[in-house]
């Protein structure tokens, strides 16, 4: 994967050349509209071979909030800048940092939480063996995760259950869409292409579909 990492390193310094005013201008918006705390959400999580690493988001959540994980569309926590930055994927430019300087690569599994990918046992761990990505086969396929969550949860409680929001969205999200992510990225490490990169990425940029591992994504 030599072409892999140069590309990375490439194209995350081209990115943060020409994109700094655009940085500039969401560093500047979420200080005006989201007061009170920092600009930056930066989270340790789990990169290659399970090593810990600081991943750097633009804040689209309240201050003070329960800390869960799994977030849905709707979730009181995200403000309404942090929607709309959620929505365009502009919360993700801090991210070409993290690309820069070699703890993420700009496809490949999303970097997770402690819990999640540094449990995973036998083949799934193949996981591990990937830089997380800004983007990949598995975001594609759950851009709209958020709203998929959201439905869930209301199909739930329309039928009577009463758990909290957020114990029903993680029970989908680890039991349902977290396994077919793992199946996704398991299938990236093992089929890798560069010439797919550069599909996923344009797919990503342009909000399109494309086949992969046998469906649509």
């Amino acid at each position: 994967m030599t072409v892999k990492w140069i590309f990375d390193r490439v194209v995350s310094f081209i990115g943060l050349l020409f994109l700094w005013p655009v940085l500039l201008i969401v560093a500047i918006l979420v200080k005006v509209k989201m007061p009170g705390g920092p600009v930056f959400f930066v989270q340790k999580r789990v990169g290659k071979d399970g090593n810990l690493f600081d991943c750097h988001k633009f804040r689209t959540m309240t201050v003070k909030h329960s800390g869960s994980t799994v977030s849905v569309a709707g979730d009181s926590r995200i403000t309404p800048l942090g929607a709309k930055l959620r929505h365009y994927k502009l919360d993700e430019l801090p991210g070409l940092w993290d690309v820069l300087i070699g703890n993420m690569s700009f496809v490949g599994p999303r970097p997770d939480v402690p819990g999640y990918a540094d449990k995973l046992q036998g083949d799934d761990r193949d996981v591990l063996k990937l830089r997380p990505g800004i983007t990949g086969p598995a975001t594609l396929k759950y851009r709209l995760e958020d709203e998929m969550i959201a439905d869930y949860v209301a199909q739930k409680q329309a039928a009577g259950d009463i758990r909290p929001m957020q114990e029903i969205a993680e029970e989908y999200n680890d039991t349902v869409i977290y396994p077919d992510k793992v199946r996704l990225n398991c299938y990236y490490y093992r089929h890798y292409s560069f010439i797919k990169d550069i599909q996923i990425i344009l797919c990503t940029v342009l909000g399109k579909k494309m086949q992969y591992a046998g469906e649509v994504i």
